[in-house]
């Protein structure tokens, strides 16, 4: 195989997991290839947009009904006085239907700060309810963490509460508007830590992170996988595309690691647990820490493997790799969730926005993965993906002389097998060719006969009827002389 052949079918240009728009932060699929800060912008100009042309209908229909009901007025001689009451009966209804208008297409997320204080203020079952020994014992942390900060501190704490209250009546959001809240309350947070408040730049990270963890541990069972959504959909699909890929290997996706050194193996196990323990955690930051963990494991085997640091070419089919292979529970749950609820400065820069983009493109190209993709013919794909045959075991010669002749027999057994379904199957195959081949002659001879038949019919006479004797029509019969003898000339 050509390496360099099959590097271009999964290399990605660092440039593309930047933002399109140019920021220089990172990208992300779900934003259509935006950060963070660029995709909300072109979200709410969008939104905006949108606002705008409903409401530019709206006022187009009022205008117009307004006019035919004034026409439709005038030509029944209606007094200036009846018609005076209804320009100004019309008027009121006018301002009440755009009053009304103006709420339905008002943006959930806008919601006055007044407004959330009274909605705040309404005791929630929710908050009520006994907690979990986990959110207790984040709580205290939080708390405890809190005291740090004096009086920013006790601001802090308020403004998370009302948050959660206020999220708590707005459950019936779509998970879109959910998050939104969730990134205009982590913008306005860190804003007031740095302007109002005055905290250096280093502790308002520390500060987001505690923030972000005491309110998505009570968020989580609403907010991650939620039935209106079609995350458990796409969670399937992709755990069945990648059961379907079981038999790809590192030497296809040219992965640079030797699983026989028995450290990089180390470093494989590692990471695939930690791209797995991802799920069972409920804090995106938590999440991105497992993403992280798992990279870094991928690195040290590839720098071992190598005798030299790795480079982003050899990473990302690497991770693609460790996907396949771990196959991680609910992955674009979790990816969706980290997109929708996470800090945006986390994904947008550093270490863990840089490996989350990476998965997302990995992720991406599992979904889109073909033949080409792997350097194979199409005809070997589809065998490999619809479990006809697959790619030849390691060879029994190229073990270490440590291994046990047990396991190098075992290889070659399997080996054989190999290769004795590869000769029944193209037995087989031969067998139902030459079937088909007997009954396309069959029906050709057939046809060919049907032809000539319809083109010269047979016809067939009736029989003639036998010769009757030459006195037969002789009434007289009996009267004849009997027939004259032969007789032998005596000479």
């Amino acid at each position: 195989m050509n390496l360099k052949s099959e590097r271009r079918g999964i290399h990605v240009d660092q440039s593309e997991l930047l933002c399109k728009k140019g920021c220089g932060y990172y990208g992300n699929p779900a934003w259509q290839g935006f950060c963070s800060k660029c995709w909300r912008e072109e979200y709410h100009k969008a939104r905006q947009k949108q606002i705008q042309e409903d409401w530019e209908l709206a006022e187009r229909l009022q205008r117009e009904e307004e006019e035919a009901y004034a026409s439709s007025q005038s030509t029944q001689g209606a007094q200036s006085l009846t018609f005076s009451k209804f320009e100004e009966k019309k008027t009121n209804e006018k301002t009440r239907k755009v009053t009304t208008v103006k709420k339905f297409f008002t943006a959930s997320s806008r919601t006055g700060a007044k407004k959330e204080i009274q909605e705040a203020k309404a005791p929630s079952p929710s908050i009520n309810r006994q907690a979990s020994i986990e959110t207790d014992r984040v709580s205290k942390e939080f708390i405890e963490f809190l005291k740090t900060y004096h009086k920013p501190g006790q601001d802090i704490y308020k403004q998370c509460k009302l948050f959660l209250d206020a999220m708590n009546h707005k459950r019936d959001l779509s998970i879109e508007e959910q998050s939104e809240c969730a990134q205009d309350f982590y913008q306005n947070v860190a804003e007031k830590l740095q302007t109002r408040w005055k905290v250096p730049p280093e502790k308002v990270e520390k500060a987001m992170d505690q923030i972000e963890k005491y309110i998505m541990t009570r968020q989580y069972k609403y907010v991650f996988c939620p039935e209106t959504t079609d995350d458990e959909k796409k969670d399937l699909a992709v755990q069945k595309r990648i059961r379907a890929l079981h038999w790809v290997t590192p030497q296809m996706l040219c992965v640079p690691v030797n699983e026989e050194i028995p450290e990089v193996s180390d470093m494989v196990v590692k990471a695939i647990t930690d791209i797995i323990e991802m799920d069972s955690k409920r804090v995106p930051r938590d999440k991105l820490a497992c993403i992280t963990k798992c990279s870094k494991h991928i690195f040290n085997a590839i720098k071992i493997t190598k005798n030299e640091p790795a480079s982003a070419d050899d990473f990302l089919p690497t991770l693609i790799y460790i996907v396949l292979k771990g196959n991680p529970p609910r992955l674009q749950s979790n990816i969706q969730y980290i997109t929708r609820f996470c800090n945006p400065s986390r994904l947008m820069t550093g270490e863990d926005g840089y490996y989350f983009t990476n998965l997302c493109c990995a992720v991406a190209f599992i979904e889109k993965l073909d033949a080409q993709s792997l350097n194979l013919s199409q005809e070997d794909f589809d065998r490999f993906m619809t479990g006809q045959t697959s790619p030849k075991k390691q060879e029994s010669d190229s073990f270490s002389p440590d291994v046990c002749l047990g396991v190098k027999q075992m290889y070659k057994n399997l080996d054989l097998l190999s290769q004795l379904n590869e000769r029944q199957e193209r037995i087989v195959s031969e067998a139902k060719k030459l079937e088909k081949d007997l009954i396309d002659w069959t029906d050709g001879i057939t046809k060919e006969v049907q032809d000539i038949v319809e083109k010269y019919p047979l016809e067939i006479k009736p029989k003639n009827q036998a010769l009757a004797a030459i006195d037969s029509e002789n009434v007289e019969n009996d009267k004849l002389p009997p027939p004259l003898q032969p007789q032998v000339y005596a000479g």
